[in-house]
């Protein structure tokens, strides 16, 4: 059975080279631009460690460090530094998105904290909490069980960022989150919560930025299935003439 390799470019890997740790522990360093084309080909493919393609090298190798950089904040290095290379964002949008977990994922020690996995809708679930750009790229990524609610996650979203435009969707508000921002010296753009029985004005027009963050899942970067076009209906076909 023959793959197709992911390679990552010479441009795409010295934008990505730069968190990588470099901690080799006295052994040769196996090529990080071999290891993340064969993560990168894993994570697309959703398929077992032992199945990758020989040309990404040894699965163990691959899994030993997906687990290490994982654990070191590798990864969360690697989706925000280049954001971050244009300096300070000129406005700041927040989201948060579902990742189903597998039916056997669960059991680590700690609980639904310490994995991040949650029961939501009846499923194991992973809520990813992200805060991107204008331009829809990932400034800061947080991961909570499904079942957390997005307003207690919202506040720390959103902390040490310069003031500046934050459109958040109506699951962020809450009292937390605007008393940090009005302190910060940022307008909150934020509809109202239903369940809120003091009202709080919004900004429709401020608030059409999100289109950057919630026209586009941040798990596929497809449309969000809401927003899809439906499909034309097929026109009435007309049956035999009766006799």
């Amino acid at each position: 059975m023959s793959f197709d390799c992911f390679w990552p470019t010479d441009e795409q890997f010295a934008r990505l080279a730069p968190p990588l740790s470099t901690d080799t522990r006295r052994v040769p360093r196996v090529d990080d631009r071999r290891l993340i084309s064969g993560i990168v080909h894993l994570l697309r493919t959703v398929c077992r460690w032992k199945d990758a393609p020989a040309c990404h090298g040894r699965h163990e190798t691959l899994c030993n460090r997906f687990v290490r950089w994982a654990a070191k904040g590798v990864w969360e290095d690697v989706f925000t530094s280049p954001a971050t290379a244009g300096g300070p964002p000129g406005s700041l949008m927040i989201e948060a998105t579902h990742a189903k977990a597998h039916r056997s994922a669960a059991g680590r020690k700690g609980g639904a904290e310490a994995q991040a996995i949650g029961r939501s809708h009846g499923e194991r679930r992973t809520k990813i909490h992200a805060a991107v750009d204008e331009r829809g790229r990932p400034r800061r990524l947080i991961v909570r069980p499904g079942h957390r609610g997005d307003a207690p996650v919202a506040p720390e979203l959103v902390a040490g960022f310069p003031p500046q435009l934050r459109p958040a969707a109506a699951a962020h508000d809450g009292n937390a989150l605007r008393k940090a921002l009005i302190d910060e010296g940022t307008r909150p753009v934020i509809p109202n919560n239903p369940t809120r029985k003091v009202k709080h004005p919004a900004d429709r027009t401020a608030y059409r930025a999100r289109n950057a963050i919630s026209l586009r899942d941040q798990t596929s970067g497809m449309p969000s299935a809401h927003l899809l076009p439906r499909r034309p209906r097929d026109p009435p076909t007309e049956g035999p003439p009766s006799t």
